[in-house]
């Protein structure tokens, strides 16, 4: 089933939002002038024996140890999935465009609380050119995902330590 599809069925307000093709979830953000912070990003990552999709900012990154730890598996048995295991979950998808619905797909999603204080969340649909942008409420109770805190904030270098790192 499509993305836009399942949304209708569950009754929720969505938008969708057409716009240049967008690799990631930052590019995303920064094509339709949203801060990265409201922008999910998904990542499919193998823990133990499962496949769990992980939803979190665009602006953080997976710390593996503590996603493990909320997924209730020892430190080192999480990992990213494969390119190919991405293709096999998400057929109708494009590459970097895997919406944050693992239910729609038969996987379990997990959250992290980064995403929980925004009001509405935007995230990439099944193309690499619409996104959707939907109340994060709406989101939740659509599917229902663990809420974990496993992310942290991917550090921004300020211009000042570019410009240092380049004049020595």
């Amino acid at each position: 089933m499509y993305l836009v599809d399942y949304l209708r069925s569950h009754r929720v307000w969505f938008k969708t939002l057409l716009h240049p093709p967008a690799s990631s979830a930052a590019k995303l953000a920064s094509s339709l002038h949203v801060p990265g912070r409201a922008v999910a990003k998904t990542v499919l990552v193998k823990a133990g024996g499962e496949y769990v999709l992980t939803v979190l900012p665009a602006t953080s990154r997976i710390d593996m140890n503590r996603l493990a730890a909320a997924l209730r598996h020892e430190p080192g048995s999480v990992r990213l999935a494969t390119a190919e295991e991405v293709t096999r979950f998400f057929p109708n998808c494009e590459p970097g465009a895997i919406p944050p619905f693992g239910r729609l797909y038969g996987i379990a999603t997990v959250l992290d609380a980064g995403l929980a204080d925004q009001f509405e969340i935007v995230f990439g649909a099944n193309t690499r050119h619409e996104g959707v942008r939907m109340r994060f409420a709406d989101y939740e109770a659509v599917e229902a995902p663990l809420r974990a805190s496993f992310a942290d904030p991917i550090a921004v270098r300020s211009a000042t330590s570019v410009r240092r790192r380049h004049a020595g």
